[in-house]
């Protein structure tokens, strides 16, 4: 049955859905003068997540797909940032005193790009113009092979709490294939000098799927990575996209993994990963019993938003740089993505939101949805649908995704209760995809008071 499931469901293309609705559905009604409403609505007193993008790296690594720049100049850089810092003045006026930020999350492209002053100044912007709660959570994330010492000791003076490292895979072959070689050596030199400056926690970013790519290989980069002793891993599968990200043209297709090899790459790492004493989370993460991601996964407290899984359970996030996205209560919203245009929008003393979404009751119902069984691999449907004032029915009964899950053994429905099994994960997002309304336009529903 196994095998059945991976040939049916496991090349599909399906959001990551660490948001609902996904990105896709964003739209341009939603601009700069929306969002600036909606900032100003924010209640006093609302904890808050600020999420910072730093989309500039020193070299192309052809698997990424993120929203990056390659620049060996520094000028770039530094324009940027007084973009940012602009971009802080222009939010932090319109939400004045109201938010209270527990986490703050850097990423990129390479944050660490920035030189260690320029980073000092930019978390005391923030402390002066936001209020943070003490204990927050500030985590960055790390190219290891540009990280020097004396950046190091910066994260550490100013509070960084946790730091994700790119390891991807050790194997030189794949390296190669990637375009990025980073040995064993900087990576452990990199946590060496992140736990001497007091950053306690430490994220490993696995990547399976890649060319050239073999079991054995991964199990030997995930022994590699143990040996360091990272508190989290996050392991994903590689998605070659190459009509959407044109670097990846230069990886080689013929050398990429199919689908049963994907997925037996993936169960190799999650093996490696549990013998050695990882707690298995959601999809794609692994974290040691102690850590505050294993806890709330045991405790049924685990969230999911851009960064994966999260323990950040604040319902406002405020994105800062180009591309962005961002969420308040009323919705989702997305900056300009190239950060030339950002620039000139911020510098016009406009925000730069140029698309987002207003979220509906019945988003939010199945946002709630899709969130837990993203988690818990399980929803109580009839519950949910009750706390949010609509009827489960629908989104049981006629439910065509849903119903072909069932029939191939993938999920139990029972006493309106949808359950995955623990050696079904793999599929999770084909579940959560029978909850999408924007893939599937029948599921639509009617509340309660309607």
């Amino acid at each position: 049955m196994q095998q059945a499931l991976i040939e049916k469901y496991g090349e599909a293309r399906l959001p990551r859905y660490t948001s609902y609705p996904t990105a896709p559905a964003f739209a341009p009604v939603v601009g700069s003068g929306t969002y600036g409403d909606w900032l100003s609505s924010i209640k006093p007193g609302t904890e808050a997540s600020l999420y910072l993008h730093i989309p500039f790296c020193r070299s192309m690594c052809w698997y990424c797909g993120c929203h990056t720049t390659i620049t060996q100049k520094d000028a770039p850089i530094l324009d940027y940032l007084d973009m940012l810092r602009q971009e802080i003045g222009l939010v932090s006026d319109r939400v004045e005193s109201r938010i209270q930020v527990r986490h703050i999350h850097f990423g990129g492209g390479t944050p660490t790009i920035m030189q260690p002053e320029e980073f000092r100044d930019l978390i005391g912007l923030l402390r002066a113009r936001f209020g943070l709660i003490t204990g927050a959570e500030i985590a960055v994330e790390i190219d290891p092979r540009t990280l020097t010492a004396e950046m190091a000791a910066v994260l550490g003076e100013a509070g960084v709490t946790r730091a994700s490292l790119g390891v991807q895979s050790f194997d030189p072959v794949v390296q190669k294939a990637i375009n990025r070689v980073q040995s064993e050596a900087q990576t452990a030199e990199a946590v060496t000098r992140l736990r001497a400056a007091g950053v306690c926690g430490i994220n490993f970013d696995l990547i399976y799927g890649l060319p050239h790519q073999t079991v054995r290989s991964c199990v030997d980069t995930a022994k590699a990575a143990v040996a360091m002793r990272p508190e989290r891993f996050a392991v994903f599968g590689y998605a070659h996209i190459p009509s959407f990200k044109k670097h990846q043209r230069l990886i080689d297709e013929r050398a990429l993994p199919d689908a049963a090899a994907r997925a037996a790459q993936a169960e190799a790492i999650a093996e490696t990963l549990v013998a050695a004493g990882y707690v298995r989370i959601g999809l794609d993460h692994y974290a040691l019993p102690s850590d505050d991601l294993a806890i709330a996964a045991k405790r049924g407290r685990l969230r999911r938003n851009f960064q994966g899984y999260t323990t950040d359970a604040c319902e406002t996030l405020i994105g800062f740089g180009a591309s962005s996205i961002g969420r308040t209560p009323d919705g989702y919203i997305q900056n300009e993505v190239p950060p030339g245009p950002y620039a000139q929008r911020i510098a016009s003393g406009r925000l730069a939101t140029v698309k987002g979404y207003r979220l509906t009751a019945e988003d939010r119902l199945r946002a709630e949805i899709i969130e837990r069984l993203m988690c818990d691999f399980r929803a109580d449907i009839t519950t949910i649908a009750a706390r949010h004032g609509f009827d489960a029915a629908p989104l049981l009964e006629g439910n065509a995704r849903l119903a072909a899950l069932a029939r191939d053994g993938a999920v139990d429905i029972r006493g309106g209760t949808v359950t995955v099994r623990q050696d079904h994960r793999f599929i999770i997002r084909a579940v959560a995809a029978a909850f999408d309304a924007y893939i599937d336009q029948s599921a639509r529903m009617h509340s309660k008071a309607a």
